[in-house]
């Protein structure tokens, strides 16, 4: 693995992040060596040449430490938007972890999105964390079946090592859910894999699911993409050339009937699905606590 020279690390405060609820960015690594099939952040628009090396910042926990020394508002540190936190080097070079431990030690909480098991070797701190804070977990899972998974998804831990992974997390309070997204038209939309992803995510203990019903293409991720199709779905390129075009949006033709089973199997399970609801359940309790404070 490279190093490459870095002056930030972390991103300004926002107020009122759509996006769980999240006040700061937060990525240690730039590239990524899962080899999904669909990764958005392969795009022209966010600049990451040779996207398959994984490459770290320079100085990175320094700089963390330091900016979060200096910042004058507390709030919830985003990481994994752009590059999984969780990458096989972490195994070696824990800067996520040191990263973790930092926000810990500066009373920051953390949301962390990923795809790796790995993640379950930092529940000591991610505790500790919650202790003071808001934790989230966040891990993707599209496909129930490990073999399409090992397809869409080559380099990744297996869907089976994920939901293992949400089980170990939850069961030590950790509040966990999962990333439905992307569904990808005419080879993960079915009923069958819907529901059996809901299902495995109330047997894990998982405690929100957020879905999007469809896959975002642009730019050379687009020749990326299409690329993966003709070596494991052939023909399912044409579909999308023939129903999106060059659209940036490609929902599923199924995506009604989808959302009212995916609505009504949550809603029977006691899952969370809207984000408003997710960011109210992480954050509500500590949000209180510190109202508290001043009665």
């Amino acid at each position: 693995m490279n190093f490459i020279p870095a002056k930030t690390i972390i991103s300004g405060y926002a107020e009122n992040n759509t996006w769980f609820g999240c006040n700061y960015n937060m990525n240690i690594y730039k590239g990524c060596c899962h080899g999904c099939i669909y990764c958005d952040s392969r795009s022209e628009c966010y600049g990451v040449e040779n996207f398959d090396e994984i490459r770290a910042k320079e100085n990175a926990l320094a700089i963390i430490e330091q900016e979060l020394k200096s910042k004058r508002k507390k709030g919830v540190v985003g990481t994994g938007s752009m590059s999984d936190p969780y990458n096989p080097f972490e195994k070696e070079y824990g800067l996520t972890r040191g990263a973790l431990k930092l926000i810990n030690k500066y009373g920051f909480g953390i949301s962390i999105m990923t795809k790796s098991d790995l993640i379950v070797r930092d529940i000591d701190i991610l505790k500790e964390i919650s202790e003071h804070s808001p934790v989230l977990a966040l891990i993707t899972v599209t496909s129930a079946d490990d073999r399409l998974c090992g397809k869409i998804e080559p380099r990744a831990p297996l869907s089976s090592q994920r939901f293992e992974a949400v089980k170990k997390l939850s069961e030590a309070g950790i509040n966990t859910g999962i990333l439905l997204m992307p569904v990808l038209p005419f080879i993960e939309d079915t009923k069958e894999n819907i529901s059996a992803i809901i299902e495995l995510s109330g047997k894990n203990g998982a405690k929100f699911i957020f879905p999007s019903f469809g896959v975002t293409l642009r730019q050379n991720q687009r020749d990326w993409f299409y690329a993966g199709l003709d070596e494991s779905f052939p023909s399912v390129k044409d579909k999308y050339i023939e129903s999106f075009g060059n659209s940036y949006e490609c929902h599923s033709p199924k995506s009604k009937e989808l959302w009212e089973l995916f609505r009504q199997e949550c809603d029977r399970l006691g899952i969370l699905y809207r984000m408003g609801d997710i960011i109210c359940a992480y954050k509500q309790a500590y949000e209180d606590g510190q109202l508290s404070l001043f009665e």
